[in-house]
């Protein structure tokens, strides 16, 4: 590209001429970036399309400006914008130029290069400039694989990493919530989150189911097929509507390939392939041997339960909506503390708990979601799923998350807590 072709789009991207919409400042996520752009290292930004990565580089340009950065020392490009030709070899070397004789940065530039994995071989170029000291770097990308192999291989030991998810419940409530809400209020939130979840712009947006619609067509074609030039595009798009019909279930590889005519190992990749890009998850069962892991039905989860039931065209069951939003809080919590992981537990008899939670390998909780804890039958269920497993972790005390029921029960010696979901997912954001 051209100099003169440039030089618009690099302004429609930064503050040289002229504001740019900011957003819902996300305050965590907000000083998070903060605190990381003040060591020395390149800051990697992750997560799924449509999430905010953009708008927080936008804020932090702002916030810069506001405190006397001059403008001109921060160049930002989205590398998704269709104007650029992505597969010019010499694009970073002109983009660089170009702004280098245009603006003449009064100091070491801040560069925030947006959408990174639209570049090939991006990673050579940053590993130069950072090394040679030329300008501070910030990088987002929408491929947590990509992402992380080429940062493991050109910048290991010279980069930080942040994962920016879709809105938390908490973060919601502080937006949507007036001062001093109830418990009605809360809960109403959390069932309307359950229903179309938390992506921004789906949250301030009437349309919202034309919307998610939309960011899956860019899930499946631009971060999927076209990424990893995959042939059979609607063997992809299949699985990943039946994913999204069965978040919160089981699967193997082998009843994938049973249920949808589509090779196990085929569908192993393609799973690889959809979670690395932030769109669904499998939980593995709880072992300490890696190979019974390995070898165990994974459950699904899935980024955003608005997204999973426009991707379905059906309502997915309360209880497995819950379940879904425990899972994207531990995910947010997993993002942030490197020795947290989280498991599902079954035993022999498929008396099973849905999450297991572990800090450096040792299960630390057991966590049962039971959205219809005042039924009976699911009630008995539940809680001798839950016992059975604090015995076989040698855990003392077990939670239960219901939909709106409080308290303690001592069975044994066992304590069994009951808390609603949306006051547990409140005092436990981080």
């Amino acid at each position: 590209m051209e100099s003169n072709q440039l030089l618009p789009i690099l302004d429609d991207w930064n503050l040289w001429k002229h504001p740019l919409p900011q957003g819902s400042v996300r305050s965590s996520y907000f000083q998070y970036l903060h605190k990381l752009t003040q060591t020395n290292q390149v800051v990697v930004i992750t997560g799924p399309r449509r999430a905010g990565k953009s708008y927080l580089m936008r804020q932090w340009m702002f916030q810069n400006a506001q405190t006397g950065v001059n403008p001109a020392q921060m160049l930002m490009i989205n590398f998704e914008d269709p104007r650029l030709e992505t597969e010019d070899p010499f694009l970073f070397e002109t983009i660089w130029n170009t702004y280098q004789s245009h603006l003449k940065p009064p100091a070491k530039p801040f560069l925030l290069l947006d959408e990174i994995q639209e570049i090939p071989q991006w990673e050579k170029w940053v590993r130069t400039f950072h090394e040679l000291n030329k300008a501070k770097i910030i990088l987002s990308g929408s491929n947590a694989k990509l992402l992380s192999g080429e940062l493991a291989t050109s910048l290991t030991g010279r980069h930080l990493t942040m994962t920016v998810l879709p809105f938390s419940f908490q973060e919601l409530a502080g937006i949507r919530l007036g001062d001093n809400p109830k418990s009605f209020d809360y809960l109403n939130l959390l069932r309307e989150m359950m229903e179309f979840g938390g992506f921004p712009e789906v949250v301030f947006s009437e349309a919202k189911r034309e919307i998610l619609l939309d960011y899956f067509d860019d899930f499946i074609h631009r971060d999927l097929i076209r990424r990893y030039k995959i042939r059979k595009g609607e063997d992809l798009r299949k699985m990943a509507v039946f994913y999204a019909t069965h978040c919160g279930s089981q699967i193997t590889f082998n009843s994938i390939e049973k249920f949808l005519s589509i090779n196990a190992n085929t569908a192993e990749r393609f799973s690889g392939y959809l979670e690395d890009a932030f769109l669904f998850f499998l939980v593995q069962r709880f072992s300490h041997k890696l190979k019974e892991r390995n070898k165990s039905p994974r459950k699904i989860y899935c980024i955003d339960m608005g997204l999973a039931g426009a991707i379905s065209g059906r309502k997915v069951g309360d209880g497995h909506l819950a379940e879904n939003m425990v899972f994207l809080h531990l995910l947010g919590q997993k993002t942030k503390d490197s020795l947290l992981d989280f498991f599902y537990w079954k035993n022999e008899k498929h008396q099973e708990v849905d999450f297991v939670l572990t800090q450096s390998g040792n299960p630390t909780q057991a966590i049962q979601v039971c959205w219809d804890s005042l039924r009976l039958e699911t009630r008995k269920r539940e809680v001798t799923s839950l016992i059975l497993c604090l015995e076989a972790l040698k855990l003392n005390e077990g939670l239960i998350l219901t939909q709106e029921e409080e308290g303690g029960e001592k069975i044994g010696k066992h304590v069994i807590h009951f808390t609603p979901l949306w006051k547990w997912l409140l005092k436990n954001e981080r």
